[in-house]
């Protein structure tokens, strides 16, 4: 599986595992990178002193390349930002917001830059920009997502034609098969969310992966459009959403509905009824499986992917 991916970050696999709020820390960033893959340490979650200590611990758990996720809209981006660069993290994913403010200040200090996009236009002002590599991420992932609600098939297809630059499918990927299916549409590596955030190693609770690994067709939906869009299960909190879009609310009073720490205490406390519960609709075709390994995950993505390619060579 060696592709223009492995070749970017000098990894063995071209399997990314994103960079989630409240589940992305150290442990699962690492063993994800000591599974050949590339693991994220999901800094939108964390004060910056807490994002230094995971980035010096996953150093000391693995010497395979790791990055940092980091959405532009932190309120303390210059400060995360330094800190990257002090703890010689050498690959950042960037999200929500515009790439050009600090790709070019990133790549003068040796950092390779992906930045994640929902549509080709933005895929283009990438390569503008000059990033090494784009994940194109589809209407399915978890988290926030693009307002176009275009999913991965379509968009896949659409970023390979407006860019010559790596690209990274992002948005359903949950098995072997899917990033075969990516890879024939253009994809040069996959980046896996759900999966991983309902692994052992993620810092997600117990409660929150268990109620995801019992989630069917349907129990999570797109919502917050007037904010930021994210895909949320379907509970209390998602229902109060949903009547509030239904009778009009504007952006400010979805704020004041969201309020702070909503995440916090859905993903990682374990209110499953009052938080805001993000994961991807590839939820659903884990349902009554156990929590495995990020290790179990990587074997079943593979084998899954070498007898998919057999299959199809016949």
């Amino acid at each position: 599986m060696k592709t223009r991916i492995t070749e970017l970050f000098g990894i063995e696999y071209p399997i990314i595992a994103g960079g989630m709020v409240w589940v992305s820390g150290w442990r699962l960033a690492s063993a994800v990178s000591n599974a050949g893959g590339l693991g994220l340490i999901g800094a939108g979650s964390m004060h910056p002193d807490t994002l230094r200590e995971h980035i010096v611990k996953c150093k000391a758990a693995t010497n395979k390349p790791f990055g940092v996720n980091v959405p532009l809209m932190y309120p303390e981006i210059e400060t995360i930002m330094n800190i990257i660069v002090e703890e010689g993290v050498k690959v950042v994913f960037t999200s929500a917001g515009s790439p050009k403010k600090w790709t070019g200040w990133l790549k003068e200090r040796g950092v390779t830059v992906v930045h994640v996009v929902s549509s080709s236009v933005f895929a283009r002002k990438c390569e503008e920009a000059g990033v090494d590599a784009v994940v194109a991420e589809g209407f399915e992932a978890g988290g926030h997502n693009g307002r176009e609600e275009t999913t991965t098939m379509c968009l896949i297809p659409a970023v390979r034609r407006a860019t010559t630059l790596p690209l990274i499918a992002a948005g359903g990927i949950a098995s072997g098969e899917a990033i075969l299916a990516a890879q024939a549409l253009g994809a040069e590596g996959v980046q896996v969310g759900t999966l991983f955030a309902l692994t052992q190693e993620s810092s997600a609770s117990d409660a929150f992966k268990q109620l995801c690994l019992n989630l069917k067709e349907g129990d999570t939906r797109l919502q917050l459009k007037k904010l930021a869009p994210a895909r949320l299960v379907r509970n209390e909190f998602s229902d109060a959403v949903q009547q509030a879009e239904d009778e009009g609310a504007n952006a400010d009073q979805l704020r004041e509905l969201l309020g702070r720490g909503r995440a916090k205490r859905g993903i990682f406390e374990g209110d499953l009824e009052q938080g805001e519960l993000e994961i991807g609709q590839a939820a659903s075709q884990l349902c009554g499986q156990p929590v495995k390994t990020v290790d179990e995950v990587m074997n079943d993505l593979l084998t899954a992917y070498r007898a998919a390619l057999a299959r199809l060579s016949l």
